[in-house]
């Protein structure tokens, strides 16, 4: 159970990142905690890739319909300006963005700002996906979540992606990916 960060006396920044396989739920507990700031009446601003329309243009939305508004960025240097006068920020499909992210979210953490991040650690090959690896090593906290092996029904922390494309990015649904766990996965023909 993930316990969450004591606010110190002093008011400091931190980066938090929610990680794990698609349908784990990292969508949905980036939502759970953004939402309590919102009651706690922090000021918060919340971003997605411009490039992830799949449920919504603007919302972030989980695989089972929790939303919460966000602003869709091109490039992880606009949250510098757009994240002026806030104090928690949040970052949803972090993997999509480009390899600036995580010098923005250290700048934002220097400057007294919780940064709040969800995406995949691994991309459907089972490597590390883009900027996480960096976002993973300049967390003060990490939370890995797992879905449930759709093959054996084990912990599941694989993308096994079910359809013939094998671009980098494939922005999915229950139809192109399944969560496999570490031996369902590495049965795979392809891996």
């Amino acid at each position: 159970m993930f316990i969450e960060p004591q606010i110190p006396h002093e008011q400091t920044g931190w980066i938090e990142v929610i990680c794990g396989s698609m349908f784990s739920g990292k969508t949905e507990e980036l939502i759970r905690r953004l939402k309590r700031v919102k009651i706690a009446n922090q000021p918060v601003q919340i971003f997605k890739p411009k490039l992830d329309t799949r449920y919504h243009s603007e919302d972030i939305v989980s695989h089972d319909d929790n939303a919460i508004n966000s602003l869709p960025i091109a490039h992880s240097t606009e949250i510098l300006e757009l994240a002026k006068g806030y104090k928690v920020v949040g970052v949803d499909e972090a993997q999509f963005f480009d390899e600036h992210l995580p010098d923005v979210c250290d700048q934002l953490a220097q400057q007294g700002i919780r940064v709040i991040i969800a995406g995949l650690d691994m991309d459907y090959t089972g490597k590390p996906f883009g900027i996480m690896p960096t976002l993973l090593a300049k967390a003060e906290y990490v939370t890995k979540v797992h879905a449930i092996c759709m093959r054996c029904g084990s912990i599941a922390n694989y993308s096994h992606r079910i359809v013939g494309d094998d671009s980098p990015i494939l922005l999915g649904s229950q139809k192109q990916y399944e969560p496999l766990c570490r031996s369902c996965f590495g049965a795979m023909p392809e891996h």
